[in-house]
C-alpha cells in the first residue's frame, strides 16, 4: 500500500520519490555502502529500508543531517529520529523508508541485510567502489 506522503505546497512525495531523494542526499556525503530492501509484502511497518555505511560516527551524524535537510526542503515530515547521542547508528523514520546509517562496526553487527534476506535488495553504492552504482 503507496501512501503520499507530505509535500506541503509543493504537492505529495509518494514513496519511491522520497526513497530516491534520501539516497541521493546520503550518496552526496560518501557514504561506505548504501542499499535499499523492498519490504512490500514482508513486514507491515513499511515499505522500504535504506541501509547506509559511513566509515566513522561524524560521517553518521553528516549523512543524517544531509537527508534530513533534503527531505525537509521538499516538506516531507520525520516522523521519529533515534540515535543522536553516540550516533553509531541513527534511524530516521519516515513512514513508508525507515532510514538506518550506521558506522562499519555497527553496521557488521546487526546486519540488517542479513536479517532481512528475503528482501529484495538493491546496491546503489557497493562496499570498496568509487561511486554510486548506475
Amino acid at each position: 500500500m503507496r501512501r503520499a506522503l507530505s509535500g506541503g505546497e509543493r504537492g505529495k512525495i509518494d514513496t519511491e520519490t522520497l526513497l530516491r531523494l534520501a539516497a541521493a542526499a546520503a550518496s552526496e556525503v560518501k557514504p561506505t555502502s548504501l542499499v535499499h530492501l523492498d519490504l512490500r509484502g514482508l513486514c507491515s511497518f513499511t515499505e522500504y529500508f535504506l541501509i547506509v555505511s559511513a566509515p566513522s560516527i561524524r560521517q553518521v551524524r553528516a549523512i543524517a543531517e544531509r537527508i534530513e535537510e533534503r527531505l525537509l526542503e521538499e516538506r516531507v515530515k520525520m516522523l521519529h529520529r533515534e540515535g543522536d547521542l553516540e550516533a553509531r547508528w541513527i534511524l530516521l523514520d519516515y513512514s513508508d523508508v525507515i532510514i538506518h546509517i550506521f558506522d562499519e562496526e555497527t553496521w557488521l553487527y546487526y546486519d540488517l541485510e542479513g536479517l532481512w534476506a528475503d528482501a529484495p535488495k538493491q546496491e546503489l553504492l557497493r562496499r570498496g567502489s568509487q561511486g554510486p552504482l548506475r
